[in-house]
């Protein structure tokens, strides 16, 4: 099910900005699903860290299968860190994702209290989780919270779809691209996911 604010985030958008307009209307049955439970949406985007999105979903599909389909913070620390290597994580994300499995599974990350804390509170809690930097926590913003004005300026997709869709494919300052994302506030989490599509059809999921 989309997020309750997706259609009245996309009117607003379409009004503002016709080029934003364009992108939703070239792809009007796609939106934005949660994936599942938070240590799992934290998982996946530590998988997918710095490598392209094909090769981020052959590396989880072959972790799925190393963890038996069960994606949980117990079967990770049962799990042997060689055999999670096999599965082609690095030995630094090997590392991360069993530290992050250890946090859940110990109860030292508050899981409960994220719903009611402001983004930066959360990016503040979750980036002290080994492995766990602001691009990744911008990530569970979006798609394990849903929240609707993130803006994870440091993603490369991110910033291709502006150039692409903005600028011709030129080169452009990060700071130009911070001003057109201002334009669609409140709703750049929606205006950011619509860029991804506009990239690749297959949605983004964490």
């Amino acid at each position: 099910m989309k997020p309750d604010y997706w259609d009245r985030a996309k009117r607003s958008l379409a009004r503002k900005d016709p080029v934003m307009a364009r992108i939703m209307r070239s792809r009007p049955k796609v939106f934005l699903v949660r994936r599942g439970e938070p240590f799992l949406t934290l998982a996946r985007a530590i998988v997918g860290q710095q490598i392209s999105v094909k090769a981020a979903q052959s590396v989880w599909e072959r972790v799925c299968i190393c963890l038996d389909q069960r994606i949980t913070p117990e079967a990770v620390v049962a799990r042997d860190r060689k055999s999670l290597r096999a599965c082609g994580l690095s030995d630094r994300k090997t590392e991360y994702i069993a530290d992050l499995a250890q946090h859940f599974a110990d109860g030292s990350i508050h899981v409960q209290r994220w719903p009611g804390m402001d983004d930066e509170a959360v990016i503040a809690d979750l980036v002290q989780v080994r492995g766990i930097g602001r691009w990744t926590a911008e990530m569970f913003l979006i798609f394990n919270l849903l929240r609707p004005d993130v803006f994870p300026l440091d993603d490369l997709g991110l910033q291709k779809g502006i150039r692409s869709g903005y600028f011709r494919g030129r080169k452009v300052a990060l700071s130009t691209m911070r001003k057109l994302g201002e334009s669609w506030r409140p709703w750049r989490s929606v205006a950011t996911w619509y860029l991804w599509r506009s990239l690749d059809p297959v949605p983004v999921e964490y």
